[in-house]
């Protein structure tokens, strides 16, 4: 049987999924078809239930839930680090709501946390790649960065006006939740948790071998030194990868219904996860 599975074009992903790509675990007689896109359009095919396994933000799940359940693993938890807000000068966060943010997607949990913690605020919807090169000419005052722009941001003179992984983390306790996996219910009860043991099976791998899982990563780091994906890598790819436990399921559960308590989510999340 074929599955299909996206995921983003991004060395944490490829990172994750290489051990299937590569033949390197047992599929228990499924074909996997990888599909890469941006996360922003994984978010929206998710929305027509297009793909059989698909990474999504976690502020997209709500909208999806009656077709998809949470796999417990494949995870991106920004543990007291996260999505940031940076400009070429220091802004105010009063200062931030007088000016248009480039975001890369309204859908994304970078979205959702910064209106957690600046609450409305004027947005243009930038591909996530331009954002730090548009913030640098001018063409926005500040940017909202995902990806490798947190670790690499400093080198076009950009600062830092707020990491919301390390504001969420001090706020709650609890890692960011910012990107799961996700699997469609409608491929059945047995099927789930064969899905969810291979693909638990290769993030273990990649982690198990990882200097052959980060050759593989390089080939999807735009450009990155090998010593700056290994840093982007461990960033979102660990133990929270290979099981967000009760913690990771806890936090899932708070940021959706702050998201909703805050009017940014528009239905009640309802949160399901295969066991």
């Amino acid at each position: 049987m074929k599955i299909t599975l996206g995921h983003s074009p991004d060395s944490d992903d490829a990172f994750m999924f290489y051990a299937l790509a590569r033949g390197k675990v047992d599929t228990e007689g499924y074909e996997f078809e990888h599909i890469l896109k941006d996360i922003e359009t994984l978010n929206r095919w998710a929305l027509e239930s297009r793909l059989d396994v698909t990474a999504i933000s976690v502020h997209g799940y709500p909208y999806v839930a009656d077709q998809y359940a949470i796999l417990p693993h494949g995870a991106s938890m920004g543990d007291d680090y996260g999505p940031m807000v940076v400009a070429r000068e220091p802004l105010s966060r009063e200062a931030l709501k007088e000016v248009k943010i480039a975001i890369p997607g309204t859908l994304t949990s970078a979205y959702l946390a910064l209106r957690l913690w600046l609450g409305d605020f004027a947005y243009e919807v930038v591909p996530f790649n331009e954002i730090m090169e548009r913030v640098h000419e001018g063409h926005f005052a500040a940017g909202l960065l995902i990806h490798e722009g947190q670790l690499t941001h400093g080198e076009l003179g950009l600062k830092t006006l707020v990491d919301l992984g390390k504001w969420w983390k001090g706020d709650t306790g609890l890692p960011l939740p910012l990107g799961v996996n996700v699997v469609r219910k409608a491929l059945g009860p047995e099927r789930l948790p064969q899905l969810s043991r291979i693909l638990h099976a290769s993030i273990a791998h990649g982690l198990e071998n990882r200097n052959n899982a980060l050759d593989y990563a390089l080939e999807f780091a735009r450009g990155m030194e090998r010593s700056l994906a290994d840093q982007f890598v461990g960033m979102y790819v660990n133990n929270w990868t290979l099981d967000m436990g009760e913690a990771g399921k806890k936090s899932i559960r708070l940021f959706l219904q702050r998201g909703y308590e805050a009017g940014v989510l528009t239905i009640p999340p309802q949160v399901e996860f295969v066991e």
